[in-house]
């Protein structure tokens, strides 16, 4: 028997959450039996906590798009007990039950081996959020983003993705802005960041179709009208990631940031991506692109508190990474 947090829906478009004693017989199949010994909170379960069904189409139903533990189970050569692994993506906590519990079935394609450099508890200080991040980071250096060579600009800047990205620009040399709707410039000048935004002095007229050139690089965290206003004050040849929609997915833009301006809009996804591409990042994520404020980044909650948190994050109080301890 093991915890897991479930979600219910005892009537319809009501959802309970309450930790429950499961059964490892009642898992899923999938090669790979894991022990959980961290999960991370990230804005996707927190939709799916909330019945999402754009998230989660079955309840009851687990979240937990991440999972870090060690390997009690294994049908595959590629791993074996005791192997220290991390499971994110794919359909983890969507609709296949997540990490918010002490043990995850899955399939070993999902599973990318822990960087030697890197503990349990540091990976899910990451998780997907750091994850994503590290993609859009890798994404704005491989389009041709040099440090010195223009400002990358940041939002949703003390969210998830938001910070370790700034922290991620800042250990590779990039001025970052850091742009967010929290009052927290302090948080954000201590991950590296250069110059802090508020959010409500950023967003300009909607009738222009191009403002002036300020950024080099964009990682757009939020969508709506800030990745509108980002897009069109990209400067000549510059690079916008967009990998989130807090704000909105709705996006109205002409084509002249294109057009005139060569700006190149990139769509970044850590779902569904390649293995070869989890354990490069991976990587990165543990050397090049590592970065000495992890341990100070990161809350860390037991299935207890998750709740709480999960309401937090709903409604924009949460700052930073949030690690869900299971061990």
């Amino acid at each position: 028997m093991y915890r897991s947090f479930v979600v219910r829906e005892p009537r319809k478009g009501e959802f309970f959450r309450s930790i429950e004693e499961k059964d490892t017989q009642d898992l899923p199949e999938g090669e790979l039996l894991v022990r959980v010994h961290y999960s991370s909170l990230n804005y996707k379960d927190a939709l799916s906590a909330t019945g999402n069904r754009g998230v989660t189409r079955r309840y009851p139903h687990t979240p937990g798009i991440d999972a870090a533990g060690v390997v009690e189970q294994s049908t595959v050569a590629t791993f074996q007990p005791g192997d220290q692994v991390v499971v994110s993506g794919y359909d983890l906590g969507m609709n296949h039950p997540g990490g918010f519990a002490e043990y995850v079935r899955v399939p070993a394609a999902w599973a990318v081996r822990l960087p030697e450099s890197l503990t349990l508890k540091q990976s899910m200080m990451l998780g997907t959020a750091g994850f994503t991040a590290g993609r859009c980071v890798e994404m704005l250096v491989r389009q041709g983003c040099v440090p010195g060579e223009g400002d990358i600009l940041v939002t949703g800047a003390t969210g998830g993705v938001g910070s370790t990205s700034v922290a991620m620009l800042a250990k590779l040399g990039f001025a970052v802005t850091a742009l967010s709707g929290k009052n927290e410039p302090d948080f954000l000048f201590d991950l590296g960041a250069r110059e802090v935004l508020a959010r409500g002095e950023f967003v300009r007229s909607r009738k222009k179709v191009l403002l002036p050139e300020k950024w080099a690089g964009v990682v757009d965290t939020v969508g709506g009208e800030y990745l509108e206003t980002a897009i069109k004050e990209t400067r000549y040849d510059g690079v916008v990631t967009s990998c989130g929609n807090a704000a909105s997915g709705d996006l109205a833009l002409t084509v002249y940031p294109f057009i005139i301006r060569g700006v190149r809009l990139i769509g970044i996804d850590s779902a569904r991506c390649s293995l070869a591409v989890r354990e490069r990042i991976w990587q990165l994520l543990a050397t090049e692109y590592r970065f000495s404020q992890l341990d100070h980044l990161a809350s860390v909650l037991t299935l207890e508190q998750l709740d709480g948190a999960i309401q937090r994050m709903l409604a924009g109080s949460l700052r930073g990474r949030v690690v869900v301890q299971l061990i």
